[in-house]
């Protein structure tokens, strides 16, 4: 039976949705797959619980008996280091009945005690206790099944902790194709690595989940949504008097997978901590921004570190994490609530042990433009929400900017017919030679 095989559709209905017109240069998305109940209830099953999906960072559990729980496609999970320094990913359910065996978001200790009924796990997941243990045979669990539950799959990459419910997905490294290459980009900013500051923001919006993973690499939108912020940016450091041309720098790449990444090379105008200087930050601050750079060319050699330095990222990897690596490094998931809603969690990451100076001025960046009340999350949370109203009129987005073109630029949308090529091959078990093209 096809995945899009749904009794009373007819076969492939879903498919339909998608029209891929590469000889007339038309992509458009039927905007059914943004309001519909039971294509959302197919996404559940064949990309939340079939994709890699993150999890959390390394940083956020250095230290043996730390933890952090958190949910994940609906699922609550339990990310735990032992005093071995091994990571572990459990289920956050009692396997007696249930309950979740730890209610806090982070901490350190030696295990958890589920309160329902005192059965009590150390940081490996093991059953170490429980209350009565004499009523069930000393046999009971020797072959673990009372333990914790382990995530069916998890693995790191750079320091990224990432989960996937299905055992038969691809390893993680194959996976994430040529976002790797980037998630690199990003571990190379610092020397010592690289931290989550502080906690998540955590906000949501009435608005379908892909529209979210659209918007992420969308550079059409950038000057006409977000014009307040660059008049502010114009303002304060002298930026550039023609705004609608700054979408038109740098390029838009395919990097399998249903990934992609928006990105350019020191041309646009706000500052990077880790290291391009703009004038709002003072002349006292040119100095040690100038030598952060320096480190970094001197570590990576000048090709890479020019990269890492100076370039500008916004990437997707499919389906729902994004990293704003530009005037700050934000990791952002979402995950569907219902067709017309989703819950958004965002975290800021830095260059380990960076100076008081560097993470004051990301901080300022990031909370300017990538937080929540930023110049740019409520524009877009509004864009969105907007558009989810329009669907109700029915019809087709469109996505065929730049189908004609060789080297698309950021306002084109080969990036957005990246991801609705992959969607599609997921959600319908389809080959991957269809996802290739402009």
């Amino acid at each position: 039976m096809n995945a899009f095989d749904v009794p009373g559709r007819g076969n492939d209905w879903l498919a339909g949705m998608i029209n891929d017109d590469r000889a007339n240069a038309r992509f458009q998305v039927d905007r059914t797959v943004f309001t519909g109940e039971d294509v959302l209830a197919i996404e559940r099953e064949r990309i939340f619980g079939q994709c890699w999906l993150y999890l959390a960072h390394t940083s956020e559990v250095l230290t043996p008996g730390s933890y952090v729980s958190r949910d994940v496609a609906g699922r609550p999970l339990l990310l735990t280091r032992d005093k071995e320094g091994e990571l572990h990913v459990f289920y956050n359910t009692c396997t007696h009945r249930g309950a979740k065996v730890c209610r806090e978001r982070r901490g350190n200790g030696g295990g958890f005690v589920c309160p329902y009924h005192a059965w009590a796990f150390n940081v490996k997941g093991e059953l170490v206790n429980m209350p009565g243990r004499d009523a069930l045979p000393p046999e009971a669990n020797d072959n673990g099944e009372l333990d914790l539950m382990r995530v069916e799959q998890f693995d790191v990459f750079k320091g990224f902790i990432f989960v996937c419910f299905s055992k038969k997905t691809e390893p993680l490294v194959d996976y994430l194709a040529g976002a790797g290459d980037y998630l690199a980009y990003v571990a190379d900013q610092g020397p010592n690595g690289m931290e989550i500051i502080g906690g998540a923001q955590e906000y949501s919006a009435d608005a379908n989940w892909k529209m979210l993973t659209e918007n992420s690499v969308d550079g059409y939108h950038g000057a006409p949504t977000h014009s307040t912020y660059f008049d502010y940016l114009r303002d304060r450091d002298g930026g550039p008097k023609k705004v609608r041309e700054v979408g038109t720098v740098g390029w838009v790449k395919n990097l399998g997978n249903g990934h992609a990444v928006s990105e350019s090379i020191g041309a646009l105008p706000w500052g990077r901590p880790y290291a391009r200087w703009v004038p709002g930050w003072g002349e006292k601050s040119r100095a040690e921004v100038e030598a952060l750079e320096k480190e970094i060319m001197n570590r990576l050699g000048p090709e890479r570190g020019k990269v890492v330095a100076q370039g500008d990222r916004n990437m997707i990897i499919f389906p729902n994490l994004v990293i704003n690596d530009i005037m700050a490094v934000t990791v952002r998931t979402y995950y569907p609530v219902a067709p017309g809603r989703m819950n958004i969690n965002s975290w800021t990451l830095a260059p380990t042990g960076e100076s008081e100076a560097s993470r004051d001025r990301r901080m300022r960046n990031f909370v300017e433009f990538l937080g929540p009340a930023g110049f740019a999350t409520p524009d877009d949370v509004e864009m969105l929400e907007s558009a989810q109203k329009g669907y109700a009129a029915g019809g087709w987005n469109d996505c065929s900017r730049g189908m004609r073109t060789n080297n698309p630029s950021k306002t084109e949308e080969l990036q957005l017919r990246t991801f609705w090529r992959r969607w599609r091959q997921v959600m319908a078990a389809r080959d991957k030679s269809e996802l290739q093209g402009p």
